[in-house]
């Protein structure tokens, strides 16, 4: 929880009532390898900050897997369509290691936003981030190249290589995963 809280902190100065009002609205999970946090049809009660691990969200295309995102320590994640409008989800969510979350129904969420003004803020600039990270991705996949998108990974997030299977990183970048070797190995020389 001290994780959670801190990482509140560092977004917005947070008073001591809701500090105990966030204590008391979260609840711990943990969760094994390869289980699904959401699975596409079914509603998304819950909003999560992943305290430790990785998860990735997914849409299953006929017969294929396609990686939009990956969650890692300090993220806040949840199918954000389906938790908002409280509709099927469309995605998966899927953890690729074992994780640490602390999870926060809806209602209870909603509980915190009708009594502290703060906790409006803070779920505003949570969206944001999301929001940011969302358009940074439509537009690199709009205009840059197998190889520039392979060199934007490995400068902005490097660690998603070391803790992430090629397959998904390939479909996430939008490639094939001959496609990602032979970037790979141009690269490298």
């Amino acid at each position: 929880m001290e994780r959670l809280l801190q990482h509140l902190k560092n977004i917005y100065d947070l008073n001591p009532e809701l500090q105990v009002a966030l204590q008391e609205s979260f609840q711990q999970v943990s969760l094994s390898k390869g289980d699904y946090l959401i699975r596409e049809g079914k509603t998304c009660r819950h909003l999560y900050f992943l305290e430790q691990g990785c998860l990735r969200g997914f849409y299953q295309v006929e017969d294929r897997e396609v990686t939009h995102w990956f969650g890692f320590e300090n993220d806040f994640v949840t199918s954000f369509h389906s938790f908002i409008t409280q509709q099927p989800a469309i995605e998966n969510i899927q953890l690729i290691e074992d994780c640490r979350l602390w999870s926060i129904s809806k209602d209870r969420l909603n509980g915190l936003l009708a009594s502290h003004h703060k906790a409006e803020r803070l779920l505003r600039m949570a969206y944001e981030q999301y929001y940011i990270r969302l358009e940074e991705r439509y537009v690199n996949a709009q205009f840059k190249s197998a190889s520039e998108l392979y060199e934007d990974l490995l400068d902005r997030t490097p660690h998603i290589i070391e803790r992430v299977p090629l397959g998904y990183v390939a479909a996430y970048l939008g490639m094939s995963q001959e496609t990602l070797s032979r970037v790979r190995s141009r690269l490298a020389h």
